[in-house]
């Protein structure tokens, strides 16, 4: 079941690499999806729960935390032990968490085996860069990307239309839990799949046993994580004494770069190589980058949501049947980026977070104060407009982040990169409930849309400068097919 990773013997490319890379996307879409497929179900988990509003926001944020704690760590594992092995393992520990979630008799152990859903989660997801980096080369790695950015914007714009649907579906009080338990049957099929199809370890690039894991470096990196998303996600529940722990931040995250240069320098094989922080072409650019769209973008739904549901007494079926225009966008422009992003390069995230403002900046003039079919018509172009960008940022902008990186450490930067957008999301979401809360709807979005900027003003800096350095892109294609 499942051969070594990377191209045939002879060199050519797996024959199966697009079906594999279908299991994957699967696998993907399910552990993305329950980050925002829960964001609609929050008064029915509070009112079936008969919990409050600080446990319940646990739920949300919880998740987000644990996956973002175990990204890196996971990417690099699955560097180390091979991709089906850690997806083998993060999906049994996906699908028994979800069940626990599903069945759990109090909020407490919701919350619980929501930290441990997310944990595997963390687990799975970098799965999916590391083998776009083994499977694919050249123009097909692109296209490769560009279906997983599709995925990841799906998953994030279809969440509340999915959560609003199931819960009509299977009631108010305890519809919630089906939010969860369909990831039983789901996850079993995918199981199948990852077993018969996705590449094992590759016995001659694998490092040596002592070298596989730098527990040091996953310490070091868990920390810092740590005490960054903990007072974040604290904060949206009302607690502020956990602020006190991001002084911690800069200080784990020093020690582990000089931990990881101390490996390097030592031939051992390190958490992540800090090094293509500042050897590889656009990967600390198009990580700010991806770490900004996320806290901008993130937030936008969760406000939207939150507002339809308290402020106007919409359904939440009906709430996030009128977020539905975002997911359509991002659905169209996210494969079609991907296609292109290797001919067009930097230019095309550019011009993408150009859209996606111009449909924030819409949104925020037009959606506050409307009502009834006023606000419908109001909020379908635009949302559209602002998915159509959004679904080209994800997909060219992991494309071109990844590009030059080495497929040995494809898992951990791919981890990495998804780990900021993992903190950009759980940021983007303190920050705009928080406004929202205090000023409206209206000054909510443009918080955002002053962050998407600052994602803008990044992107244009890091193709200004990927111009001047990679002169043609026929030398791009040549080391894209090299590697």
């Amino acid at each position: 079941m499942g051969g070594s990773a990377g191209p045939d013997d002879d060199g050519a490319p797996d024959p199966r690499r697009w079906h594999i890379l279908g299991v994957s996307l699967v696998v993907g879409f399910m552990s993305l999806l329950d980050v925002t497929i829960v964001n609609v179900a929050v008064p029915s988990m509070q009112r079936g729960l008969e919990t409050s509003s600080s446990t319940i926001q646990w739920v949300v944020s919880g998740y987000a935390l644990t996956f973002g704690l175990t990204l890196v760590a996971g990417g690099r594992l699955g560097d180390a032990f091979g991709r089906r092995r850690l997806m083998v393992v993060g999906l049994a520990a996906f699908i028994v968490s979800s069940a626990a979630v599903g069945l759990a008799p109090t909020a407490e152990t919701v919350v619980v085996a929501r930290l441990l859903q997310g944990a595997s989660a963390g687990l799975l997801t970098p799965q999916n860069s590391g083998l776009i980096q083994q499977l694919f080369t050249g123009a097909e790695r692109g296209r490769a990307f560009g279906l997983f950015g599709f995925v990841v914007s799906l998953a994030s714009a279809t969440g509340p239309v999915l959560g609003g649907g199931i819960i009509a579906v299977a009631g108010g009080d305890d519809g919630w839990r089906w939010l969860f338990l369909v990831n039983v049957p789901i996850g079993l099929v995918a199981m199948v799949g990852v077993l018969r199809l996705v590449p094992g370890r590759d016995p001659e690039a694998a490092d040596s046993p002592r070298d596989r894991i730098d527990v040091v470096g996953a310490l070091l990196l868990g920390l810092a994580v740590l005490c960054l998303l903990y007072p974040i996600v604290s904060l949206e529940g009302g607690q502020r004494l956990p602020l006190v722990l991001l002084v911690g931040v800069p200080v784990f995250a020093a020690a582990f770069v000089r931990w990881e240069h101390r490996l390097q320098r030592t031939h051992h094989a390190p958490l992540l190589d800090v090094a293509l922080l500042r050897r590889t072409p656009g990967y600390a650019g198009g990580l700010a980058v991806g770490t900004l769209y996320f806290t901008g973008f993130t937030g936008i739904l969760l406000v939207l949501s939150v507002w339809l549901q308290d402020d106007l007494d919409y359904s939440a079926l009906h709430a996030g049947l009128l977020l539905t225009p975002f997911a359509v966008g991002s659905a169209v422009s996210a494969p079609l980026a991907g296609r292109v992003v290797t001919t067009i390069g930097r230019p095309l995230t550019v011009a993408a977070l150009v859209v996606m403002g111009v449909g924030v900046g819409l949104l925020a003039l037009l959606a506050p104060g409307r009502e009834g079919d006023a606000l419908v018509w109001a909020l379908l172009p635009v949302l559209l407009v602002a998915g159509l960008g959004g679904g080209a940022v994800v997909s060219p902008n992991l494309t071109l982040t990844l590009a030059d990186v080495p497929p040995r450490m494809g898992g951990a930067a791919g981890g990495a990169v998804q780990t900021g957008q993992r903190i950009g999301s759980a940021l983007g979401a303190a920050l705009l409930v928080t406004v929202f809360q205090v000023a409206g709807l209206r000054a909510s979005l443009l918080t955002a849309l002053v962050v998407l900027a600052a994602a803008l003003a990044v992107a244009v800096v890091v193709a200004v400068r990927g111009a001047r350095a990679e002169p043609t892109a026929e030398h791009r294609h040549a080391a894209a097919a090299e590697r």
